[in-house]
């Protein structure tokens, strides 16, 4: 197989099969386009830079030790993430955390970064009033958030957040397609009942 020789214009399944095969720039490149997001999605979990970081690289350090598992059928990224949700996951339930960050990712340092990057509770037809609303409740959102199950709450960050389809959640979570619809359904009931009375009292 002939591979691009700028990896970057690579598909992940040509960087993966440069991997296989010991490549070092092909290690570099995977770290590169799944650093962030993977560092995103733990972050949001555990709340905690530094504590992410390590989890982040205990990722990689696994996703780079697999490699030769990994089963290129599926979507590469649903792989990295299902690592790097089981690192989080398997940290929250030892230490009992369970906070999560709402107001965008921990690289957001514009307005329309944080924006982009900040989790949406409501429908998706909200009015511009009601958004302003849920920002408004600040460290409120957090703490209902915070009160959800872990899987419940990597399924709203991956389907809220990272924009990530129903089917892949299913894939990344090793669930059942109709069970991650349950668990988000569930997940926005539970928010709206502690988060409705403090609407009304906007």
């Amino acid at each position: 197989m002939t591979f691009p020789s700028d990896l970057s214009t690579a598909t992940d399944q040509e960087v993966v099969e440069q991997a296989r095969d010991g490549h070092e720039r092909a290690y570099r490149e995977l770290i590169r386009r799944y650093q962030r997001p993977v560092f995103s999605l733990i972050y949001r979990m555990v709340r905690d830079r530094e504590l992410a970081e390590d989890l982040s690289q205990e990722t990689f350090v696994k996703v780079l030790n697999a490699i030769d598992r990994y089963r290129p059928e599926f979507k590469f990224s649903s792989w990295v993430f299902k690592i790097a949700n089981n690192a989080a996951i398997d940290h929250l339930r030892r230490k009992e955390l369970d906070t999560l960050s709402l107001d965008g990712g921990p690289d957001a340092t514009t307005a329309e970064r944080v924006e982009a990057t900040a989790l949406q509770i409501g429908d998706s037809g909200e009015s511009p009033l009601d958004e302003l609303e849920a920002r408004e409740l600040g460290s409120a959102i957090e703490h209902a958030i915070g009160k959800l199950r872990p899987e419940y709450q990597t399924c709203i960050i991956l389907r809220h957040v990272e924009g990530r389809p129903y089917d892949e959640i299913a894939d990344i979570l090793e669930l059942p397609l109709g069970t991650v619809k349950t668990y988000i359904h569930r997940a926005r009931a539970e928010l709206r009942e502690i988060l409705d009375p403090l609407r009304e009292m906007l």
